[in-house]
């Protein structure tokens, strides 16, 4: 668990976090349900794992898999270090920053939650606030510096145009090496394209930028502050 800094400087990151996290992805115009694409979707299978958006029911299995999936992450272990930390912070950190996600019905998975993928719809943003208080309260007082530094880069770098958002898609390691990381992104790029509107994303794995730029993203900055590993911003024109 992390220690308190020192009273102002904490007060002072957790309001700059809070400002940087509130713009993201925002528009002049009000926030909206889900897009009316949304209503074409339904479960189907794709080479015989099903394709199907994932309920609050299930809100709960589906971060699961995204805990799994993102285990050996570097910047999400250099936040979160310790196993046991890990496994009881991470959690709140993906439900923070893509729980809206279940609630607008763009939350997606294959199969039996073997891939999940959480989408953020135009106008629509995470909640700012639980994200800064996740991260302040267990992340380690001697990070936050550099955590609130990269999470500013990256609101530089994000659209304030209308655009779909991916913050987390991950593939369970037992059902890693089949392609369902693949299948599950064309799927969920079928109902952005219906929108004719940008992707948006941020990888904190160098590694998957090939796999990103396979299905039509490019890169277009890297957040870097510290002893913290970067974060590679990628945007995907409109279809």
């Amino acid at each position: 668990m992390s220690t308190s800094r020192s009273g102002n400087g904490h007060r002072l990151a957790q309001e700059r976090a809070g400002s940087v996290l509130a713009t993201r992805g925002a528009v002049d115009r009000p926030a909206i349900g889900a897009p009316r694409s949304i209503a074409r979707i339904y479960p189907r299978c794709v080479n015989s794992v099903s394709f199907a958006p994932v309920g609050e029911h299930d809100q709960a299995r589906a971060i699961g898999t995204l805990v799994s999936a993102f285990l050996d992450d570097p910047v999400e272990r250099w936040l979160f270090p310790e196993p046991q930390q890990y496994v009881a912070h991470f959690p709140r950190f993906v439900a923070a920053f893509g729980g809206s996600a279940f609630a607008k019905q763009t939350a997606w998975a294959l199969g039996d939650f073997d891939a999940v993928a959480l989408w953020i719809p135009p106008r629509s943003e995470p909640d700012a606030s639980a994200i800064v208080e996740v991260l302040s309260q267990s992340v380690a007082a001697e990070r936050h510096d550099d955590m609130f530094s990269v999470l500013e880069q990256m609101d530089a770098a994000h659209p304030k145009y209308p655009h779909w958002y991916l913050p987390w898609l991950g593939v369970d390691p037992t059902s890693q090496g089949k392609g369902l990381g693949g299948q599950l992104l064309r799927q969920c790029l079928g109902v952005v394209d219906g929108d004719h509107l940008p992707a948006f994303l941020e990888t904190p794995n160098p590694r998957t930028i090939p796999f990103y730029e396979r299905h039509g993203f490019a890169v277009t900055s890297s957040a870097q502050a510290g002893t913290c590993p970067p974060v590679t911003s990628m945007l995907r024109a409109p279809r």
